[in-house]
């Protein structure tokens, strides 16, 4: 064997190498983190609130539409009710 030979060998063996070290990395299942900051928020925002200026209309206004979204949740929820007994009526 020649040594032209050997140096294709052994680079394409240091190749294959990283590539299985980054296939191995990438396929390991990746850990999520997640905060436990509900209290803490939502004292902030109440907070935020109470402070007036921007920042408080802004805050008044998250809550607003949090709060509107609840509604719709609970406004879709009932319409889908209703058609399931429109459906089962047989209407």
């Amino acid at each position: 064997m020649s040594s032209k030979t050997m140096l294709y060998g052994v680079r394409i063996g240091i190749v294959t190498a990283i590539f299985s070290a980054g296939y191995l990395c990438g396929s390991l299942p990746q850990q999520s983190a997640n905060a436990q900051m509900g209290e803490m928020g939502g004292e902030l925002l109440k907070k935020a609130t109470e402070s007036g200026g921007t920042l408080g209309s802004v805050a008044q206004l998250g809550t607003a539409i949090t709060d509107m979204e609840k509604n719709v949740s609970g406004l879709q929820k009932n319409i889908d009710t209703l058609k399931k007994v429109k459906t089962a009526l047989g209407g």
